[in-house]
């Protein structure tokens, strides 16, 4: 009896490696990687670092979020018009809500009260009121042209959003849904980033060799510097500390980090074969990014500064996300 009591206890503790519980240790948390051009999830588990799952989802996943109850991370299948919801913890699908037309990116103000999805094909900004874990459109507004990237300022006052192929910031009144300005910018406007006290905007430029900075305090945002960081400049990662950015540089295939209170790249990894999004773990020693044009997902030491592993994922990787990260700011 003791022996098959030892047995089964050693298949539950397997089985539940990965699923996790609450109280369970944060290194059984999987890494989630979106594989846009195979319409899927790649559920990494972090302790033998291999693909462990495969989860279908609609066509062209590129961006995730996580619900404001932390139960369900939210995958923008921008072309099915459709959102599916998975388990952080136990990577098992939840549900989908369809009828979401072209959700690329999103993002919930930090009051939680809204859930914001631009439209990278069909150009506009979609603004839903988010009630019972379900969105509600609110308002459509018309945009230039591909909106990319989304930021909401920390009072959840104004949303700002990129328009890659028409090289444009908008600012959005989140309260009357109405749109507050528009303002050029340079070539190939991606992710967008707010520092925490709401005083500046940095821009990658995909286009572009680095980071456009703004102050947006006024009427009409202002450009004060240029931060030059690598070709290719697209996505962001709060390094936690509330003082650091990471930005990929997805041609020069390095990641960069800037100081945002001196406004200076001031330190650089390497990332192989076109990095795109990025996670941080929370002890903010590890910095997981999706190699876009070698499918795979790469493990960089921010020790040593060094690729420590690569693993093999699905076509076109974007996103990538884990539960155990360090803060978004």
């Amino acid at each position: 009896m003791n022996f098959l009591f030892r047995t089964l206890l050693a298949l539950v503790t397997l089985t539940g490696a990965l699923t996790s519980t609450p109280g369970a240790s944060a290194q059984t948390l999987p890494v989630f990687v979106l594989n846009s051009l195979d319409a899927s999830v790649s559920v990494i588990d972090p302790v033998s670092w291999k693909e462990v799952k495969r989860i279908p989802t609609g066509k062209e996943p590129h961006h995730f979020y996580l619900t404001p109850d932390e139960k369900s991370l939210i995958i923008a299948n921008a072309l099915s018009d459709s959102l599916t919801f998975i388990d952080p913890r136990t990577a098992e699908v939840q549900r989908t809500v369809r009828g979401i037309l072209d959700p690329y990116q999103l993002r919930f103000s930090p009051d939680m009260k809204w859930f914001v999805t631009v439209a990278n094909r069909l150009n506009h900004v979609d603004i839903y009121r988010w009630e019972n874990n379900t969105p509600t459109l609110v308002k459509r507004i018309a945009t230039g042209k591909t909106p990319s990237h989304l930021w909401i300022d920390s009072r959840s006052t104004t949303i700002y959003a990129t328009m890659q192929d028409s090289d444009e910031l908008v600012a959005i009144d989140l309260p009357t849904q109405t749109l507050k300005w528009r303002s050029k910018t340079g070539r190939m406007p991606a992710d967008v980033f707010g520092t925490p006290d709401d005083r500046f905007l940095l821009i990658g430029l995909t286009g572009g060799e680095g980071v456009e900075v703004y102050d947006v305090t006024g009427a009409a945002p202002k450009l004060t510097q240029f931060i030059k960081t690598g070709k290719g400049a697209h996505a962001f990662r709060a390094a936690g500390d509330k003082r650091h950015v990471y930005v990929s540089n997805r041609v020069a295939d390095t990641i960069s980090k800037i100081d945002f209170q001196s406004m200076t790249a001031v330190d650089q990894y390497p990332a192989p074969s076109g990095p795109d999004c990025m996670d941080l773990s929370a002890d903010g020693k590890t910095i997981f990014v999706a190699s876009r044009w070698a499918q795979k997902l790469s493990v960089i030491d921010t020790t040593t500064r060094k690729v420590v592993r690569q693993i093999k994922v699905g076509k076109s990787p974007h996103g990538v996300w884990t539960l155990d990260h360090a803060p978004r700011q």
